[in-house]
């Protein structure tokens, strides 16, 4: 079982960063590929990255990529997205999900999800 909490969130002008933090709790952390995606109002949750265990290996939504950079620090139990010169259309919820496998985060259906931190990006 692994139990996620996002956080970092928050309100930031167009072109500007945001740094989000998904804390994860289990002793198995570093088993886990860990990905984001997003929703943004009235859309369907969209894949933005993922992250394999070790960190050694990350993939990227188009529309991501470039600006944005998946990251993860296996001491601390936490994953991190860092999103820089935002858009208006990065608004959304962003989720952190959890799965054994790269390939079934990238699918949409990892086994563990957190709850959500809205970015709201103006224009």
């Amino acid at each position: 079982q692994v139990q996620l909490v996002e956080s970092g969130g928050g309100l930031v002008q167009a072109g500007g960063s945001l740094r989000l933090s998904c804390a994860a709790a289990g002793r198995t952390f570093s088993s886990y590929a860990m990905g984001w995606f997003r929703q943004a109002p009235g859309k369907e949750r969209e894949f933005v990255a993922v992250i394999s265990w070790s960190g050694g290996s990350t993939y990227y939504a188009d529309s991501v990529k470039g600006r944005f950079t998946i990251s993860r620090d296996n001491a601390k139990n936490t994953v991190y997205l860092q999103m820089n010169s935002l858009k208006p259309e990065d608004t959304a919820v962003y989720y952190c999900n959890a799965d054994r496998l790269v390939s079934t985060i990238r699918t949409g259906k990892g086994d563990y999800w957190g709850q959500g931190t809205q970015v709201t990006v103006s224009s």
